[in-house]
């Protein structure tokens, strides 16, 4: 068969990815078998993949490909999410360069562009993934805006409404001026900024004196409504009962006491704004004060704004600041450090504002989440997080589940009236009916009565659900599907989403089946650049993922990924890791060429070819043992390494060198036939982590009766832990005899022969002496019992081997380097003995590594009375 110089990484994908769709193999449904489920974290259905989606999904499609080698009926469901404010934005973004106004279409005709758009760009991220390999059951591919999905979300929140948990209600929330919405708390980033404090002077009405009062926020004195001292500050007892006027608006505003002034900032008075501080607003409601909203929903001023209306907030406090100059209201300005919330979606300065929410009340639903997480009943890898955990899930608020906007799931609240009570809750309009007829007592009530809440619920209280609603478990919770997928296996995820994303899931998990969603929660790092930045399109530093693969082949990208992976550290994103990948992939086509060009005969076996094959099966079965363990603790950059070098270095740089016939002569039958069932096991441990160019070489190595992506993974069976020491001791002795070449200049086809001294009463091991011959080139080993003059001597362990060289031995040189020897070993051994002798190291180190250095004691002991009688050979 003709194997291409070159592994072309690009048609080899596309014929795979297609072969294993053909076939079927991605989809699933429940049977006999133990199921293996992931569903993928939803992408926002008009993204595109970066980065942190290639790690994230390269992880999952390792796990799941191992799961279904595994023999367990694996399970990936994909899917997007409707991503209400990214997805709103990026349509009236379009809508904009058309000239068109979300403000000059009703809902309907927006939502008609809005699912254009996602219907245009929807599920192209989905496509990419699948040049990455991911082994997704395509056929399940759901999106939190189906049909079925919206009755679910719909199910839940009327079902919460009538529990009593979900309320409406006038509260401080994060407003987000350029989305026009709110966000949630944990959507909120806060940012360091140098700012300014102001000092404006209040003057007292009717007096000829004035307060004065820090602030960061000038353009808000527009909404002041009372200024506040602590009562136990002595130096403004005198103010009691008085009042201020506000500058500019010239607005008389009460003197209150509060505990809640700190006497220590500022001057020790506070202008009190109710409707633009969540601290102001309670003291307000303590103190019955007026509320003053002075912002727009954009953050411009509104008419409370007076001269300033229509103008937008930072560019009023740069006017306003400028008139209490010119009026005589300002005292100092200081440089001022704060940090400043900004919206996680737009990078908007957030605005507190007051308005009627929808909000979720936590505390209760979040008790059997925060038990589950904190008792391992959810496993957070790396546990690390489980403090994160904790702290937010004992201190969490009640959820703003309200979003005003046009793209979502619309609340399911219907009005018939102005009081704040006029509402009712339904899964649609006719059910929404009768309850409004019922409330109001009105049977002539009708559909023209009511009209239906205008906000969308937070994307959020969509996805929380999602590893339960992707399998139908709301609107049906006793069906096959669900009571056979769920609780899922895995959830790979990003740390910064924990609260927002996987707590809330575990939550609804317990709400709504009893049980958790998932078993273990695999937390990946964020990746980032050369300097540590973090990815992003903004900073220019993050490379096209479908460059990289066009480059470096999916594979390479992968595999470059998950080096430099281990869960819940940062990947430092080097593009020479890809290179790395594609350099190994091209190590393993090579291979593939080598051995399919041997020829072959019936000779007798070697017995270097025997022993070799011995030690190789060994090494794979303890190599396996070993995989198992790490992918156990979820250490998949570790386990990926560990394949890394048993093909690299075990397989490809030993093995085959073993192996390899000479020059133009043929390989025995035994010997290859071994030789391709090795290399088949290699590529079945690797297919997990380099889908595609193991599935080629595993047909291309010989006739299959099966796909390797449905072939059995390889199970560790009993192996020799002596045998593998015993290969590792005449590796070294490999490496003695091709340094004492290298260092005498004698070529690989000079001959010479090794001698080998056994001490201490050691019984020879000879099983690897034939590879020891093959690859020393050596003419023959032969053991002896008393040392060997005229040849160069080194010690492995505490066993001496010697090359007999015609040359004159420098006895003086040779005397030198055993000293150097003798001393060396002599310091080792003293470091050991002193750890040894550390009472606490013993007591508290695992056994294992207590006796592994007690054997570090003896061989040094041993190697140490060998080098001292070699020294006094020379010196007699």
């Amino acid at each position: 068969m003709e194997i291409s110089a070159k592994y072309n990484a690009e048609s080899i994908e596309k014929k795979w990815y297609d072969h294993w769709m053909k076939k079927g193999y991605f989809h699933s449904e429940p049977d006999s078998r133990e199921p293996y489920t992931i569903v993928i974290p939803p992408p926002n259905v008009t993204g595109v993949l970066h980065m942190g989606h290639m790690l994230n999904n390269t992880i999952q499609d390792v796990l799941i490909r191992r799961a279904r080698m595994q023999g367990k009926n694996a399970c990936w469901v994909p899917g997007t999410d409707h991503a209400s404010i990214a997805t709103e934005a990026k349509v009236v973004a379009k809508l904009r360069e058309s000239g068109i106004k979300k403000s000059d279409l009703t809902r309907d005709e927006f939502l008609n562009h809005a699912w254009d758009w996602t219907h245009k760009h929807g599920g192209i991220i989905l496509e990419q993934l699948k040049k990455l390999g991911a082994s997704c059951d395509w056929d399940r591919t759901k999106f939190t805006m189906d049909d079925d999905m919206s009755e679910s979300v719909i199910q839940v929140f009327v079902d919460l409404y009538r529990k009593g948990k979900i309320y409406r209600g006038y509260r401080m929330v994060n407003w987000d001026p350029e989305a026009k919405t709110t966000v949630s708390d944990e959507e909120v980033i806060y940012k360091e900024s140098n700012g300014k404090l102001y000092f404006l002077k209040y003057p007292i009405e009717n007096e000829n004196n004035h307060i004065i009062i820090a602030t960061t926020r000038p353009e808000t004195i527009l909404g002041d409504t009372a200024i506040c001292y602590n009562p136990n500050d002595e130096r403004f007892t005198h103010l009691k009962g008085k009042r201020v006027l506000v500058p500019i608006a010239n607005r008389s505003i009460p003197i209150i006491e509060d505990e809640y002034v700190d006497m220590e900032f500022g001057t020790g008075c506070l202008k009190i704004t109710p409707a633009h501080d969540p601290n102001d607003k309670v003291i307000g409601e303590k103190h019955h004060l007026e509320i003053i909203d002075i912002f727009n929903e954009d953050a411009t001023l509104n008419e409370f704004g007076l001269h300033y209306k229509g103008m937008d907030r930072f560019e009023c406090r740069k006017q306003i600041v400028k008139e209490l100059e010119t009026h005589g209201f300002i005292d100092k300005i200081e440089d001022y450090q704060n940090k400043v919330g900004t919206s996680e979606r737009t990078g908007s300065v957030i605005e507190p504002r007051l308005s009627h929410q929808w909000f979720l009340s936590m505390e209760e639903l979040a008790q059997p989440a925060l038990k589950a997480v904190m008792e391992d009943n959810v496993q957070l890898i790396p546990a690390k997080f489980k403090n994160t955990y904790r702290h937010w899930m004992e201190n969490v608020r009640d959820w703003n589940i309200s979003r005003q906007l046009w793209w979502g799931h619309r609340i399911p609240a219907w009005y018939f009236g102005e009081g704040m009570d006029d509402f009712v809750v339904a899964k649609n309009e006719t059910e929404a009916l009768e309850l409004a007829r019922q409330k109001t007592g009105n049977p002539n009530l009708s559909t023209s009565n009511l009209r239906q809440d205008s906000d969308v619920l937070d994307t959020w209280f969509s996805s929380w659900l999602w590893p339960i609603s992707v399998f139908d478990g709301i609107r049906n919770p006793d069906n096959e599907q669900i009571r056979y997928y769920y609780p899922t296996n895995d959830l790979i995820t990003a740390p910064e989403i924990l609260f927002f994303w996987v707590a809330r899931m575990i939550i609804a998990g317990y709400e709504y089946r009893l049980e958790k969603p998932f078993h273990k929660v695999y937390l990946t790092g964020i990746v980032r650049d050369k300097l540590g930045r973090k990815m992003s399109k903004s900073l220019g530093n993050s490379p096209d993922p479908l460059v990289l693969i066009s480059n470096y082949g999916a594979d390479g990208v992968r595999l470059g990924m998950l080096l430099t992976s281990p869960a819940g550290n940062d990947l430092p994103f080097d593009e020479t890791i890809c290179e790395q990948g594609r350099n190994f992939s091209n190590k393993i086509w090579n291979a593939l060429r080598l051995v399919k060009g041997w020829e072959v005969d019936e000779t007798a076996q070697p017995e270097h070819s025997a022993a070799i094959i011995l030690w190789m099966e060994n090494k794979i079965n303890q190599t396996i043992h070993d995989i198992d363990e790490l992918f156990e603790q979820y250490r998949l950059s570790d386990a990926l390494m560990t394949t890394y070098k048993l093909i690299w270095d075990d397989f490809c740089s030993t093995f085959l060198e073993v192996v390899k016939p000479l020059y133009g002569q043929p390989i025995d039958s035994r010997t290859l036939d071994s030789t391709v069932t090795i290399f088949e096991t290699l590529m079945q441990i690797l297919h997990p982590f380099m889908p595609f160019i193991t599935e080629e070489i595993w047909h291309l190595l010989r006739q299959q009766q099966t796909d390797i992506i449905v072939s059995h993974l390889p199970e560790s069976k009993p192996f020799n832990s002596d045998l593998s020491k015993e290969f590792d001791m005449a590796f070294e002795v490999i490496t003695s005899i091709r340094n004492f070449r290298k260092q005498k200049n004698i070529g690989q086809k000079e001959s010479l022969e090794l001698f080998i001294k056994k001490n201490n009463n050691e019984t020879p091991r000879t099983t690897f002496d034939p590879v020891v011959i093959k690859l020393g080139a050596l003419d023959k080993v032969e053991y002896t019992t008393r040392p060997l003059e005229n040849a160069q001597s080194f010690l492995v362990e505490s066993t001496e081997f010697y090359i007999p060289f015609s040359q004159q031995i420098d006895l003086e040189a040779e005397l030198e380097r055993l000293t150097q020897e003798l001393t060396y070993n002599r310091n080792f051994l003293a470091s050991v003995e002193k750890k040894l002798s550390n009472e606490r190291f013993v007591a508290n180190a695992p056994a294992q590594v207590v006796e592994l250095e007690k054997k570090k004691q003896e061989d040094a002991m041993k190697k140490i009375v060998v080098i001292e009688k070699q020294i006094n050979a020379i010196r007699q």
